[in-house]
């Protein structure tokens, strides 16, 4: 019995050392894992191990689809650029359509027509014009 008692001590005395140990190891092992994963980020050694070799596809097609992703946004931008230089050019068409029309109407007003046409020789006509009625009977009998 004496014997026993003895080793309960001496083993009580060695597990409190032995878990601090394996305390002091945890939090040194997360510092390290963490120094280890920074430090080959920054040296580019995750790019050749198998781990990151087997998700290199995928990063391709990220890659991919952000690359169609700014695209798609300069040729939207180039689109809206030429909306927007069309939409002034229809405007100016519109105007000039509106200025030709109300030259039109005015060109055509009786009284400027009469003094066109008094430059070349032609005198407007003072005499009414007369109905002229054809009287044929052969043809209304048919």
């Amino acid at each position: 019995m004496r014997n026993q008692l003895k080793i309960e001590s001496i083993q009580e005395e060695i597990v409190e050392p032995v878990a601090e140990v394996a305390a002091e190891k945890k939090s040194a092992t997360k510092s390290n894992r963490v120094t280890k994963t920074v430090s080959s980020f920054v040296s580019g050694n995750f790019l050749t191990s198998e781990f990151s070799l087997s998700y290199l596809p995928f990063v391709m097609f990220l890659a991919l689809l952000s690359l169609c992703y700014i695209a798609n946004g300069y040729y939207a931008q180039s689109k809206d650029r030429e909306l927007d230089k069309l939409n002034s050019e229809l405007g100016e068409l519109r105007t000039q359509y509106v200025i030709a029309k109300s030259k039109l109407m005015y060109l055509s007003k009786e009284s400027e027509v009469a003094k066109a046409a008094t430059s070349v020789g032609i005198k407007e006509a003072l005499i009414p014009p007369d109905k002229i009625v054809v009287n044929n009977t052969k043809t209304a009998q048919r």
